[in-house]
C-alpha cells in the first residue's frame, strides 16, 4: 500500500509542474546548462571509439527570449594507430549569442540559433610524444582560436527544468588536425533565478 501512495504522489506531483507558462525566457533569467554528445558521427567501431564532448554553460536571457551563453566545453577524438587509440583532446571557452526565432504558443519549445566565439588549448595524446613500439608523434599542442555556429531546441519540462538537443559546427584555427568538427548533443538546463 506504501509503493502505490508513493506513486500516487509522484505521478501528481508530475502533472502540476509546470503550469504557470508565462515564467519562461523573462529578461534577466539565468540557467546553468549541462551538455553532451558525439563529435563527427557515431559508430560502434574500434577506430571511432571515444568520440565525445561535454560542456558546462551559463544562460543569461534577454527581451524578446533571445540569450547570451558563457561556458566551457571538452571535446575527444581518438585516432587509431596500430592496436590503440590516440586521443586528441580540446578544452575550450566560449561565450555567444542565441537567437530565439520559433516558439509554440504554450512556450514549451523554443527554437534558437546561436554563433559564438570559442579559445582554447588542444592535446595531442596527453603530451606523451613516443609510443609504444617507438614511434613519435610530430604534431604539437597548440592554442586554439574560432568559432561555433549552433542550432538548439529547447523543451521545458516545468518551469525550471529544461531538455535541449542541439547540433554545432565548430570551426577551430591553430589545430593541426582538424579545424572542423560537428558535434550532436543532447543536455539539461536549470532555471536558477
Amino acid at each position: 500500500m506504501y509503493k502505490y501512495k508513493i506513486a500516487l504522489l509522484l505521478i501528481l506531483s508530475l502533472a502540476l509542474i509546470g503550469q504557470a507558462h508565462a515564467q519562461r525566457y523573462l529578461p534577466g533569467q539565468k540557467g546553468i546548462q549541462v551538455t553532451g554528445g558525439f563529435v563527427d558521427g557515431f559508430t560502434l567501431e574500434k577506430k571511432d571509439g571515444q568520440t565525445f564532448f561535454g560542456g558546462l554553460a551559463l544562460s543569461t536571457y534577454t527581451k524578446n527570449g533571445n540569450r547570451w551563453v558563457f561556458g566551457a566545453e571538452y571535446m575527444q577524438k581518438s585516432h587509431e594507430y596500430k592496436d590503440i587509440l590516440i586521443p586528441v583532446s580540446q578544452i575550450t571557452a566560449e561565450g555567444g549569442y542565441y537567437l530565439k526565432f520559433l516558439a509554440d504558443p504554450s512556450k514549451t519549445f523554443f527554437f534558437s540559433i546561436g554563433a559564438s566565439a570559442m579559445t582554447g588549448y588542444e592535446t595531442v595524446n596527453w603530451g606523451k610524444e613516443l609510443l609504444f613500439d617507438g614511434a613519435t608523434i610530430t604534431t604539437e599542442e597548440n592554442f586554439l582560436y574560432g568559432g561555433a555556429i549552433s542550432f538548439e531546441i529547447e523543451t521545458y519540462l516545468s518551469d525550471r527544468f529544461a531538455i535541449l538537443i542541439n547540433a554545432r559546427e565548430r570551426a577551430l584555427f591553430g589545430s593541426e588536425i582538424n579545424k572542423f568538427h560537428t558535434g550532436i548533443g543532447i543536455g539539461i538546463k536549470v532555471i536558477i533565478n
